[in-house]
């Protein structure tokens, strides 16, 4: 499998299905969000930033690590706005994310049936990409801990994209890149800036609380239809979006 949709052939990707399921990653396949609460928490108090309570991070969770800081430190904090926010603090903390995040991957675990969704969907004859804000070099560590990556058409990171969450761009380039039309795609997530960035793609969203959303919050922001986790998603998929997409393709 492709690691990135710029690795494909040209044709290969014009050959793609039509309609796919656009799957993101940390907190909806991996349970991985709280982790990142940690890893960001400890990032900011080495940079000598104290007073981001852990549930600020944890709503901030989704969005690209720039605009994450700068949101947490410009309207966390009651500075200003996030444009007041020095780029040196954003890439020092930044930075610090990934270090402290790294230590922690041992714990990463995949939800439940994770792989088995993966697997129904590509059975169904849906492109099945992940789309991630994750950097192409986590996928050495990602996809085998998914553990279905045979099953999957291609992968979109953060490298591909010029905006990151809740932008429509992760999305729309990752229909674009493997031949989806997004009018017949489903994107999968568990964050608000899922479900606001596959709307502006012009797409539905499955939200999952798993990730550690309210089911309120998700259907508030314009979820499609909101599921427990992967294994909750699976077992009622042919009655989802997706089975909806299924019946109309």
């Amino acid at each position: 499998m492709p690691s990135s949709p710029d690795d494909r052939p040209a044709d290969d990707a014009a050959d793609s299905p039509g309609a796919g399921v656009l799957l993101d990653v940390d907190g909806t396949l991996l349970d991985t969000n709280f982790l990142h609460v940690v890893a960001w928490s400890r990032a900011l108090r080495a940079e000598d930033v104290h007073g981001v309570p852990m549930a600020v991070l944890h709503r901030a969770i989704g969005l690209g690590s720039s605009e994450l800081v700068r949101r947490v430190l410009g309207d966390g904090l009651g500075s200003p706005g996030s444009d007041a926010v020095d780029d040196d603090l954003v890439a020092a903390v930044t930075s610090g994310h990934s270090e402290q995040y790294a230590r922690m991957r041992e714990e990463v675990a995949p939800f439940p049936r994770a792989a088995d969704l993966i697997d129904a969907l590509a059975q169904r004859d849906l492109a099945v990409v992940l789309a991630t804000s994750g950097d192409k070099s986590d996928l050495d560590w990602m996809l085998p801990a998914v553990g279905a990556d045979d099953e999957l058409t291609g992968v979109l990171t953060s490298g591909d994209v010029e905006a990151a969450k809740p932008a429509p761009d992760i999305f729309g380039r990752a229909a674009e890149a493997h031949g989806l039309d997004p009018s017949r795609c489903v994107a999968v997530g568990d964050t608000v800036w899922d479900v606001e960035s596959a709307g502006s793609a012009g797409m539905p969203c499955i939200a999952l609380t798993c990730g550690g959303s309210s089911r309120e919050e998700l259907l508030g922001a314009g979820a499609a239809a909101v599921y427990r986790d992967p294994a909750d998603l699976l077992e009622y998929l042919d009655g989802s979006p997706v089975g909806e997409l299924l019946r109309t393709r």
